[in-house]
């Protein structure tokens, strides 16, 4: 059973920057994407990045182009989301989230859900 459990949410300024983990358990995720979604009170879950977990191809939200970088720990079996210049917009509920197959941005084709970490940005 796909366990993902999310980490490195907190507090920072704007301009600052965090880091985000998923630790993936409970199956081989060779086939897999993994993604980074966040959700606002209101809103629907929204893209955020994505990996492929064999050849990291990537794909970003273009709100977050040229400062959130996605990566992988094969070893570790973690995606990190790397998150810099970091806005106020950016403040969420940020999920981790795993599918059998190629990048999607729409949440419904992953099957497998973290329990987010919240992530506030004060300006």
């Amino acid at each position: 059973q796909v366990q993902l459990v999310e980490s490195g949410g907190g507090l920072v300024q704007a301009a600052g920057s965090l880091r985000l983990s998923c630790a993936a358990s409970g199956q081989t995720f060779t086939s897999y994407t993994m993604g980074w979604f966040r959700q606002t009170p209101g809103k629907d879950r929204e893209f955020v990045a994505a990996i492929t977990w064999t050849f990291e191809n990537t794909r970003y939200a273009e709100s977050v182009k040229g400062r959130f970088t996605i990566s992988r720990d094969a070893a570790k079996n973690t995606v990190y989301l790397q998150m810099n210049s970091l806005k106020p917009e950016d403040t969420a509920v940020y999920y981790c989230a795993a599918r059998a197959g190629y990048i999607r941005t729409d949440t419904a084709p992953y099957d497998h859900w973290g329990q987010g970490t919240r992530v506030t940005v004060s300006s």
